[in-house]
């Protein structure tokens, strides 16, 4: 149980600082690209609005620059005097008619005339007035001619930083999160331990407990026997004492069953049984039961089904379903019950209808300990709310799988699956 819990701390850890640090990441880099977008859209505009260049004062060539802004809002590029020798840019005009009148590539020293032509016309077709061609980006205007002046700017060394912080940030966070979790797996052993503890006293204590009421309850039962013997006739009040002792005993023994299965200790007996044979047993001792309270067994039983395993528990199990169908099936109404192979399995099914509909979301909760799904039935069918999980421990026990299912409203079908 120890190591299990450790390893769902861990998991569940370490899922919680993947969440954040991939929030982070992209939050982060998706931050960075907009800036790298954001000051490529700025000097998109400024070009655009003087024709495709520089206003006459940033321009390189005239050597002159004015006096630099006392503060750059936010780092903004765009309000440096260095932006005309910084950026790489060329621009194209193109006709109504989708012809290429001029092109500007003196700025730029990747792209010639051809090319830029290239670019603009693809662009053109396309109908988009802003984006990315490569790491070029892209504006266009209209200009008093009715022409279309396209504009590109090289985001190149913007974009190639962009993906260099991306990489070093996605390697970061992957060499943090292992480390992470590394720690945490090794400290996940103090955080579990408390748990663990309480758990492990928690089921030495129902063991124990159990074991001390045993003897208790033998003693009742043998003075209620003594007692039943002295009287000329039946005493109610001793039958009652007898019935409720019986029912304690039980229950202690479900209890001390639950406990050794989740301690370990319970190993069943691994024989060779004839599992259409316990069905068929268990099957008829409730026929009797379940037609003199007005309910019927329908059987489909699969000849020469064989199992390994123990066969009390086997037969507990068997006994507890068709035990919780019988006092949950509506008078007058029939219990189903199913026995097939299905591969190198045997499926047991046993289906009963319900007074009500039934709540999808208690079937989760129909193998807990003490979980009724109607509380106001208690008295009226008896039990002691514990069966069906002594019916998942036994199937567990033996490898299998034991789950509850709705079938239309107000059919309740409990589906075991044991190995062969």
């Amino acid at each position: 149980m120890k190591n299990s819990l450790r390893i769902r701390f861990t998991v569940t850890a370490i899922v919680s600082v993947l969440l954040v640090l991939v929030v982070m990441v992209s939050v982060i880099n998706l931050m960075n690209y907009n800036k790298v977008v954001s000051d490529s859209d700025r000097v998109l505009g400024m070009l655009l609005e003087n024709g495709g260049s520089f206003p006459e004062h940033m321009k390189p060539e005239q050597g002159i620059q004015p006096e630099p802004p006392k503060e750059m809002h936010g780092g903004d590029r765009t309000e440096s005097p260095e932006l005309a020798f910084e950026t790489r840019y060329f621009s194209v005009v193109i006709d109504s008619n989708g012809n290429v009148l001029s092109t500007d590539t003196g700025n730029i020293a990747a792209v010639n005339d051809d090319a830029a032509a290239a670019y603009a016309t693809d662009i053109y077709g396309s109908h988009k007035n802003e984006g990315f061609v490569g790491d070029y980006r892209y504006s266009c205007t209209s200009t008093s001619d009715g022409d279309t002046l396209i504009v590109f700017c090289d985001c190149g060394p913007g974009l190639s930083n962009f993906r260099s912080f991306l990489g070093i940030s996605i390697l970061i966070s992957a060499c943090s999160l292992i480390l992470i979790s590394i720690v945490v797996f090794l400290l996940s052993g103090r955080a579990v331990s408390p748990i663990v503890e309480s758990h492990e006293r928690q089921k030495r204590f129902i063991t124990d407990a159990g074991h001390e009421i045993k003897t208790p309850l033998a003693i009742i039962n043998a003075d209620a026997d003594v007692l039943l013997a002295e009287t000329s006739e039946d005493n109610e009040w001793v039958t009652d004492i007898k019935k409720q002792a019986r029912r304690l005993a039980d229950l202690t023994d479900e209890l001390i069953l639950l406990s050794k299965t989740e301690e370990g200790s319970y190993v069943p007996v691994r024989e060779e049984l004839d599992l259409t044979a316990i069905t068929e047993q268990q099957i008829e001792l409730f026929r009797v039961a379940a037609a003199g309270n007005g309910r019927i067994i329908e059987s489909s039983v699969e000849p020469d089904v064989r199992i390994t395993g123990d066969s009390k528990a086997i037969e507990r199990l068997v006994s507890i379903l068709l035990d919780n169908a019988v006092k949950y099936c509506p008078e007058g109404k029939t219990v189903k019950v199913c026995l097939q192979r299905s591969g190198k399995n045997a499926i047991i099914e046993v289906s009963n209808p319900t007074d009500s509909p039934i709540d999808e979301k208690s079937l989760d909760y129909l193998f807990d300990r003490f979980y009724r799904a109607d509380a106001s039935r208690n008295s009226e069918t008896g039990g002691h709310g514990i069966g069906l999980s002594v019916a998942k421990a036994i199937t567990e026990a033996h490898s299998g799988k034991i789950a509850a299912y709705k079938d239309g409203n107000d059919i309740i079908r409990f589906r075991a699956v044991l190995r062969l």
